[in-house]
């Protein structure tokens, strides 16, 4: 019965610990309420400062990034490449013997089976207007090969039926020799566009130059050759 009142005050002790312990809670609880809102009130000012100084701000538009334009490669004549590929596939060789597949007459004259021998004699008189003609004379084997080959082509393909070759009388090869002239025989027969050709008479060139007939480009033409 003595040992009551220790009890009770132990009671009366923890009790006002808790109370202190829920005091300094609260304390602490406030001032951080109140730190958080100095900090606010001073954020706020700091931003009321900066409108006042710098004014209203405008969030800045977004912008499509800028493309610079990558320099282009330089065009390709296509039709100038197809050309030049016709020419070697077309190509024409210094070593065909014109003699095993074709005959020709003393004056050099040719056409194509089925052509007959009034069409030489009208390539002769110069019936046939002259509608083209490319000059051989002292250019190179190979230069001129190629030259008659691309020649050859371009006129059949607009349509033209009667041209001159020039070619030289030979007088300033070596040794005197017409190499031209007998080359460009041989290169001629060995083309599908060609369908005659002879000498050409004295005023147009003589024996320096051929007359030559193409096959027309248009199926119209055709029946010209069987003359």
């Amino acid at each position: 019965m003595k040992r009551a009142p220790a009890a009770k005050t132990r009671r009366l002790d923890d009790l006002g610990g808790l109370k202190a312990a829920l005091r300094s809670a609260r304390e602490e609880a406030a001032a951080q309420a109140a730190a958080e809102r100095a900090r606010e009130a001073e954020s706020r000012r700091e931003r009321e400062l900066f409108t006042r100084t710098v004014g209203t701000v405008v969030p800045l538009r977004k912008v499509a990034p800028t493309v610079v334009p990558r320099p282009r490669p330089p065009a390709v004549a296509q039709q100038r490449r197809r050309d030049e590929e016709a020419v070697l596939a077309e190509s024409i060789s210094d070593e065909f013997d014109v003699e095993t597949l074709l005959d020709t007459d003393d004056a050099l004259s040719f056409r194509r089976p089925g052509i007959g021998v009034e069409v030489l004699r009208k390539l002769r008189r110069g019936v046939w207007a002259l509608q083209g003609e490319i000059d051989l004379h002292g250019k190179r084997r190979d230069e001129a090969r190629e030259a008659l080959a691309a020649f050859l082509r371009d006129a059949a393909g607009n349509g033209v039926r009667c041209v001159r070759i020039v070619h030289g009388k030979g007088h300033g090869s070596p040794g005197r020799e017409p190499v031209l002239k007998a080359k460009v025989k041989t290169w001629l027969v060995q083309r599908k566009e060609v369908l005659a050709f002879v000498h050409a008479r004295a005023a147009d060139g003589g024996h320096g130059a051929l007359i030559v007939l193409l096959q027309p480009s248009r199926a119209g033409g055709a029946a010209a050759g069987k003359d």
